[in-house]
């Protein structure tokens, strides 16, 4: 079987749905893509492991590998996408469109694109040349809760040297990043008629109550931490979500918020979790039992990698652009227990990730291509 040319590669991949959502009634396998990649890695003599994950039914990692023995390259990237607003996008999201000197595609660069450039790369490159092993990893539900990545910490024969893993960077060398918590409170209180407040206990009033706490929190985290190297160089609290009540005649009896955290590293999840609860404590004394606090997803912790690493020096070397901090969070904790160093580095602005009509810009594909081909070949052959 002979690997499809790049296009025909990004085609394949954007045309197999497999959104990811906490949202059961929007969630997709993403087998579809596991098993594209997978033959055509096979194609290219890969041996292919599909692996359903155990806490995600339906769910499955790919690990191909070329080449004996521990060491070597691993190029790593999630299959998953997230899900899409019809009314949104100006044109059909699983095929991909060539428009305005762009590839537009939900997926485009954030990020099944990134896996046609690996094997577009490696289908270039001579094989019987290759010195050290070549690992791709292909994993699921990295936009919900990383369920893929943090099994593939538990694999113990997996041991790369080094890990490059494809999210959108503009091919910039990324040595560190924040984490990300998603956390739920819920005010549970007492309905009664409007007519009479102080029968009941008003859930969007002590809700009111635990936000002013929360608003407090958010100035503490500002103020007391802090890492020059990101844009925003303290952990963030973003108040997301809000819903509560049902009648404006009645007393409100359940309110719901949804709040993320961003952790810097050296901030742990421990630390950013019992914070919360410290902010809600005096409320709940008030109101026994009324407050409720839980995390929607497990916490993803900060990555921090360092720019003194042969893996961050040989990028910075390839890409010539310096290694750089950011705001986002990626697998990289999780694949970084496996004992590798590891960057984020990948084709695509963040910009265009989870927008509508997410698309790659077609200049960029030819130096994006250079770079991959590059570190694939200097970590390898």
């Amino acid at each position: 079987m002979q690997t499809p040319d790049f296009i025909e590669l990004y085609k394949q991949l954007i045309a197999s749905p497999s959104i990811s959502s906490l949202d059961a009634r929007q969630s997709q396998s993403n087998k579809g893509v596991i098993e594209l990649l997978a033959s055509w890695c096979e194609s290219l003599g890969f041996t292919c492991q599909v692996i359903e994950l155990e806490s995600a039914p339906g769910k499955f990692n790919l690990l191909a590998k070329r080449g004996e023995g521990a060491g070597g390259l691993m190029l790593a990237g999630h299959t998953d996408t997230v899900p899409f607003d019809e009314g949104r996008w100006q044109m059909d999201p699983f095929t991909l469109t060539e428009r305005d000197n762009k590839l537009f595609g939900l997926g485009s660069i954030d990020m099944k694109g990134f896996f046609a450039f690996v094997l577009n790369a490696i289908s270039e490159l001579d094989s019987t040349k290759q010195q050290q092993p070549l690992l791709i990893l292909a994993t699921a539900d990295e936009e919900t809760t990383m369920a893929g990545a943090q099994e593939v910490a538990k694999y113990p024969d997996l041991k790369p040297a080094r890990c490059i893993i494809g999210e959108p960077t503009d091919m910039v060398p990324v040595f560190t990043h924040k984490g990300h918590m998603t956390s739920a409170i819920r005010i549970i209180g007492k309905s009664g008629h409007s007519s009479d407040p102080d029968r009941g206990v008003n859930a969007i009033e002590v809700m009111n109550l635990v936000i002013q706490k929360l608003l407090v929190l958010k100035e503490e985290l500002k103020n007391k931490y802090s890492i020059e190297h990101f844009a925003i160089p303290y952990p963030t609290l973003n108040l997301g979500h809000i819903h509560g009540g049902d009648s404006a005649n009645r007393i409100c009896g359940c309110c719901e918020l949804q709040l993320d955290m961003r952790p810097l590293p050296g901030l742990s999840i421990a630390q950013l979790q019992a914070m919360l609860l410290d902010a809600t404590k005096e409320i709940n004394a008030r109101y026994p039992g009324c407050v409720e606090v839980w995390d929607m997803h497990e916490p993803i912790p900060a990555f921090a990698g360092t720019t003194d690493s042969a893996l961050v020096k040989l990028a910075e070397s390839v890409s010539e652009q310096s290694a750089v901090a950011v705001n986002y969070c990626t697998e990289a904790p999780f694949i970084a227990q496996l004992g590798c160093e590891t960057i984020v580095m990948g084709p695509g602005s963040i910009n265009q990730a989870h927008q509508p009509d997410e698309f790659l810009a077609m200049e960029k594909i030819a130096p994006s291509q250079h770079i991959i081909k590059e570190m694939i070949y200097k970590s390898c052959w």
